[in-house]
């Protein structure tokens, strides 16, 4: 791998996030946490020269779909290409402005080293279309990883934890450490598994639960009486409604609870 950045001189941008992966034993664990992997499409993320790549192909997937904007990094990637016929295409393009779904056939995982720059922002947006997927495999910096999974009344615990717990279990696999980069970056990193729900956790519409989860945490050292006034709605009936007390704070609320906490404020604002 070093041998191909050399070749394309590719030094790692900061702008596009680029801290690349090149330990060929963690890209083949990477791989293989995705699950069998011979019968699906395969969604790759800010492929990089292609360690990863090369990995996911190597370990039997069907088809592997690259999605790289770094010109150097996709005339590597297509170097690949001759050597795994008819099973890798690259898309070059802004991933935060395309959707996976339409690039890929199902059965379709997404296994990728995220950039940290957009990972959250890629991941809220893959929710919308959560069900289309079998699995995502992916890397994050460890304090995101521990948002995601983060149980109530710790201090991880969050809207993103709310957000992705709903529609999703997701699940630390492994830590990766810095000097498996180049550059290293300056923070552990995490492979998370995350697995759709057959169903939402608990019945919402996710924009109420946006806007229920921003208020309640943009001022989470508040008590929800006042946190929730943002809202626009009578909080004293909400929360008595959903049988939440007013002095308890976000990060006391379980995700069932903020789900009705959601339905209640969307009927209110309806009205």
């Amino acid at each position: 791998m070093r041998a191909v950045i050399a070749k394309h001189g590719i030094a790692a941008r900061k702008s596009l996030g680029q801290n690349f992966l090149l330990d060929l034993n963690l890209t083949g664990r990477i791989a293989r946490a995705a699950g069998p992997l011979a019968d699906t499409t395969v969604v790759e993320i800010g492929s990089g020269p292609g360690a990863l790549t090369r990995a996911l192909l190597a370990s039997g997937a069907k088809h592997v779909v690259a999605i790289e904007r770094d010109g150097r990094c996709l005339a590597a990637l297509a170097e690949l290409a001759p050597a795994f016929p008819g099973r890798l295409a690259l898309i070059a393009g802004d991933a935060l402005a395309l959707d996976p779904v339409d690039l890929s056939h199902a059965p379709r995982k997404i296994v990728a080293n995220l950039p940290y720059n957009v990972a959250t922002p890629l991941l809220l947006g893959w929710l919308d279309r959560i069900t289309e997927y079998e699995s995502l495999t992916l890397m994050f910096q460890r304090e995101v990883a521990e948002r995601l999974t983060a149980a109530p009344r710790s201090k991880s615990y969050g809207r993103l934890s709310v957000l992705v717990q709903w529609l999703t279990e997701p699940q630390i696999l492994f830590d990766v450490p810095p000097r498996a980069f180049v550059p290293p970056p300056a923070v552990t990193s995490s492979i998370v598994r995350i697995l759709p729900r057959a169903e939402p956790l608990a019945p919402a519409d996710k924009g109420a639960l946006e806007r229920v989860t921003a208020a309640a945490f943009g001022q989470r050292r508040k008590m929800l009486r006042s946190s929730l006034k943002t809202l626009g709605v009578p909080v004293e009936q909400l929360l008595k409604q959903a049988a939440v007390s007013p002095t308890a704070r976000a990060e006391e609320l379980t995700v069932a609870e903020f789900c009705a906490l959601a339905r209640l404020a969307a009927k209110l604002i309806g009205h």
